[in-house]
């Protein structure tokens, strides 16, 4: 010990051993602590298998438990028996030490250092390396389920004539044996010459031979079963041609082989196949010849010929053949992956008619009255909607809609009606005070559909709804209506105990709930709460009083986020919907099977082919993909999630899709078969989002048939920017009814705009018919316009738009004041040979918060109108009067319904639509001084209405009771308050 102070002669200070106690602490301390840790693990694995036993789901747990744990022991313990026994075989192999140099004089300190620990030292090597390679092992549990249940897909590619489920299920599997092989190989050579150079097998800086013959015979071995390995890379090299990626036309996604694969590559990998069979041949026979000489030429001869023949060839065959006429050469493999493409994506059966995009004018009256029954133009769009459906039906804080709604089709008198619908979801930002019971027990779920007709609105420019209020009554008829799984539906919720839960709130106060479904895991275990406590990070749930008897927890409640928990190997659509479906909401979410292994396929990235307009600004929009990369893909299972219960629903619906089978066969009794969908859910199945986006990128190049206009590039597309907004990205593409000139009547359809690369104009029109269940369903049809001629695309249309001097005025006027105008879908329409675009112009106006629908554009054959309906914006353009597009509800009226039982208000509103209709009378005659004496009555007159109404809210309002902000106003026939009128 150091001095402490008392000279040579001072006394030591002598440290003991600990008492008992301490040491009983410390032995206490530390088992807690290990039982603490393991707990931790326990809890993870507990809450994931009590949450699939909740859905009825366990045997997806169980599979992929058991496939992950069983290929973890077993590479585990492959790579643990080659690397150890090749370290015992070298220890065994050690010569007899006699005397020794200086390097083995030094070497002999670590020998006998070790000696003691030698079989603990060889245990722990051999765990470490198994325990990496056995977790490196149970990531490929997809491959080796989709390798042990693969099912033919009955195709056989070009080349080697061998079926695609090789390729698809097959190959990936034989990489990942071959890569194991590869790293059992180094990691042996690695500690067989580490343990022979330590017990002197090796000699560095010794004189005389360098390894002994026990240690050349072994090593030698080694190095022979790595180029064996390497022959058998070689060979498989061959057909991973069939699935390489390369750049080619200005293309860095493009698959198969070319000229240069088939008749370079292919003969090289060949020829380096045998070479390095012969090289291995070589190291093995250095078991009898003792000599490293042979084997050391053969293996610097393979990599001599790896260099020549594997790359040096085919660059000159690229060189001097084939681009020179690139072309003729390239053709035949071109041809190859048109076919092979357009199988992969399911685009094979596209329909490209050549359209004129310039129709006959003359009969005008004709003109008009074909809008009608070509398309049902939908005016409301649900990406611009939200708001004015947040602040019209909202009701409570609490509540919320979605950014972006949805579009689907309701009956209404035996007609199909194309309707935007959104979820009155839970919202716990706006919940009146934030603590942990309010959190996760009082406020639980949203409440309602609300829906709206999409090609009309009312005479304020409102949608026009036909589900709406609290509780929401409508067209929808009866049906339950707690949200307890949406969209917004991020944190976990316990219900069904002993604390009741806010369930709405109408005149007569809060009514309260508590949940009755089977949903969610039981609390009333206290195993079960320590394990959610500790997985949730949430000490209450362990001794919250709140929490009792028939106490549950729901979590993983949104509705992608559910489905891919249950089929982990699907991809998940971006876009999850809403419907009614037999008097329950159902969350309808569209999946896919994919492939990166479909020979000759070029390869598209889901996260950029999905990506537009939307996705941009809203991430909750974005695929779910498993798979980024991809070459095959089908739309195979629709899945439900109910929106009260959480019950996921899988349901076949490609019935021809090998990987969906092969899948099936993997986790049996967890899809079920597509007889089993209800003519109701039918109804409200569409043709997906992601999967179009994803056809129609892939068609800016495919649509075409022959290698000749394919490799000249002239014929390549592009989709649009969005020209309604500034985010630079794709247009999306959008759901309405229409029809297409060879159609009879008008299909639900989802459709989009091609332009020429690096041009405006429009070269192509795309709908694919969206109705599940229609004859015509995912048919794929394209309409091109000829190139020698010009017709508008969507950037120019919108651009002539903006450019008219009376269009560009009204617009500026209606962004008079703090107002802001909002652009919603640019919809395309083939009307009679022309192309006829429609336009909905929003407004928020004043201190309105919320858009309002108050012009429509419109244009064809060179005509465009702004005015304030549909109907007119037509009779306009076509100069011919037709029938209402949408006949007004009887409930439309031009008086905004009042908000309040105050009369100021009510006065107030008053003023404020006289005002509101005396300004839009003086814009029509272009009055601009009575214009601006309007608007200034209508912003005085919307100051009163707003003072009045917050001085009613604070002091309880004249009809006694509280009001907050978004509450249904008392004397709302409609629910929902005045709008302001636009300035």
């Amino acid at each position: 010990m150091p001095d402490r102070g008392g000279g040579p002669s001072g006394p030591r200070i002598r440290v003991g051993r600990p008492s008992r106690r301490v040491r009983t602490l410390l032995m206490t301390l530390g088992v807690l602590a290990v039982l603490g840790m393991a707990f931790t693990m326990f809890a993870g694995f507990w809450t994931d298998w009590l949450w699939y036993r909740s859905v009825n789901y366990s045997s997806v747990f169980t599979t992929t438990l058991w496939t992950k744990i069983g290929l973890f022991f077993v590479f585990g313990l492959l790579m643990a028996l080659a690397v150890g026994f090749n370290i015992w075989l070298a220890h065994r192999l050690r010569p007899p030490l006699s005397a020794m140099s200086m390097e083995q004089q030094n070497l002999d300190r670590y020998r006998m250092g070790i000696a003691p620990y030698k079989k603990w030292l060889l245990f722990g090597i051999t765990a470490l390396v198994g325990l990496i390679a056995g977790a490196s092992a149970s990531g490929q549990w997809r491959t080796w389920l989709m390798w042990v249940n693969g099912v033919p897909f009955g195709q056989k590619d070009p080349q080697f004539k061998l079926d695609v489920s090789f390729y698809a299920f097959d190959l990936p599997w034989y990489r990942f044996l071959l890569g194991f092989g590869f790293a059992a190989a180094i990691l042996s050579v690695i500690a067989a010459a580490l343990t022979h150079y330590l017990y002197g097998g090796l000699r560095v800086t010794s004189p005389g031979a360098r390894a002994t013959a026990a240690a050349t015979g072994h090593l030698s071995v080694l190095i022979g079963i790595f180029v064996a390995l390497k022959a058998v890379a070689y060979w498989l090299d061959r057909y991973g041609l069939a699935v390489k990626s390369s750049d080619f036309r200005a293309t860095d996604n493009w698959t198969g082989l070319r000229y240069v694969d088939a008749n370079a590559y292919l003969p090289a990998k060949t020829i380096l196949f045998c070479i390095a069979v012969i090289c291995a041949l070589l190291f093995f026979a250095t078991i009898w010849r003792r000599t490293w000489q042979l084997p050391v030429i053969g293996f610097g001869l393979m990599v001599l010929s790896a260099i020549l023949i594997g790359g040096l060839y085919p660059a000159i065959v690229q060189k001097f053949q084939v681009q020179p006429n690139e072309q003729a050469k390239e053709a035949p493999y071109v041809e190859k992956n048109l076919e092979a493409t357009r199988q992969a994506y399911g685009i094979d059966g596209t329909k490209v008619t050549d359209y004129s995009g310039t129709g006959n004018t003359e009969d005008k009256t004709k003109l008009r009255d074909d809008v009608g029954s070509t398309a049902s133009i939908r005016i409301m769009d649900p990406n611009i909607v939200s708001p004015t459906f947040q602040q019209l039906q909202q009701i409570r804080n609490y509540y919320a809609f979605p950014e972006n709604l949805d579009v689907d089709r309701y009956a209404k008198d035996g007609k199909d009606q194309d309707t935007v619908i959104g979820l009155r979801e839970i919202n716990l930002a706006g919940i009146p005070k934030k603590n942990w019971i309010n959190n996760h027990f009082r406020y639980t779920h949203g409440y309602g559909v609300v829906a709206a007709k999409g090609t009309s609105a009312d005479a304020q420019g409102r949608p026009n709804f036909t589900e709406s209020d609290l509780p929401s009554k409508g067209d929808l008829g009866t049906y339950e209506q707690r949200v307890y799984y949406g969209e917004k539906t991020t944190t976990y919720s316990i219900v069904g105990g002993p604390q009741k839960e806010i369930d709405y709130s109408d005149d007569n106060g809060e009514k309260t709930t508590s949940y009755k479904g089977d949903s969610g895991v039981n609390l009333s275990n206290p195993v079960n709460r320590a394990a959610y406590a500790v997985a949730f990070g949430e000490p209450q749930i362990l001794y919250s009083g709140a929490i009792g008897d028939g106490s549950r927890i729901l979590y993983n409640r949104t509705p992608k986020e559910r489905v891919e928990a249950v089929a982990p190997w699907l991809t998940i659509d971006g876009d999850a919907y809403p419907a009614v479906v037999n008097g329950q909401i159902q969350w309808i979410v569209d999946a896919y099977t994919t492939t990166n292994g479909y020979p000759y396929s070029s390869r598209t990235t889901l996260g950029d082919t999905t990506a537009d307009s939307l996705t941009a600004t809203n991430d909750n929009r974005a695929v779910v993909a498993q798979q980024n990369q991809v070459n095959y893909i089908r739309n195979s299972v629709k899945a439900t999630v109910d929106a009260y219960t959480g019950e996921v629903k899988l349901y076949q619906w490609d019935t021809k899709d090998p990987v969906l089978k092969t899948w099936m066969k993997a986790f049996p009794n967890t899809v079920e078969p597509k007889s089993d969908i209800s003519k109701d859910l039918m109804d409200h199945l569409r043709y997906p989002q992601d999967l179009f986006k994803v056809q129609r990128e892939l068609l800016t190049r495919y649509h075409v048939k022959d290698a000749t206009t394919f490799l000249s590039g002239s014929e390549v597309w592009q989709v649009p920017d969005d020209p309604t907004n500034r985010s630079g990205s794709a247009v999306p593409p959008y759901y309405l009814s229409m029809k297409m000139p060879d159609q009879k009547a008008q299909a639900f359809s989802l459709t989009t705009t091609f332009t020429p690369t690096g041009r405006d104009n429009l070269s192509a029109f795309m709908a694919v018919d969206a109705e599940a269940g229609a004859s015509d369903y995912g048919k794929i049809r394209i309409l091109k316009l000829p190139t020698n001629t010009t017709v508008n695309g969507p950037k120019q249309v919108q651009s002539q738009f903006n450019s008219q001097e009376d269009i560009a005025e009204s617009i500026r006027l209606l962004r008079g004041g703090d107002s802001e105008v909002e652009y919603g879908n640019l919809l395309t329409v083939p009307l009679d040979g022309g192309l006829l675009y429609v336009e909905p112009v929003y407004v928020r106006g004043g201190g309105l918060k919320y858009p309002l629908l108050r012009k429509v554009l419109v244009t064809y054959g060179g005509q465009t109108a702004f005015e304030n309906t549909l109907d007119e914006a037509l009779n306009k353009v076509f100069g011919a009067d037709g029938p209402a597009t949408e006949p007004p509800d009887e409930g439309d009226t031009t008086t905004p319904p009042p908000t309040s039982d105050n009369p100021t208000v009510q006065q107030a509103l008053e003023d404020a639509q006289k005002a509101f209709d005396a300004g839009q009378e003086a814009l029509k005659k272009n009055d601009w001084e009575a214009y601006g004496k309007a608007q200034n009555d209508l912003e005085d007159a919307l100051r009163r209405a707003e003072d009045a109404q917050s001085e009613a809210s604070r002091t309880g309002g004249a009809g006694g009771g509280e009001s907050k902000p978004g509450d249904k106003p008392s004397g709302s026939p409609s629910g929902s308050p005045s709008p302001k009128p636009s300035s």
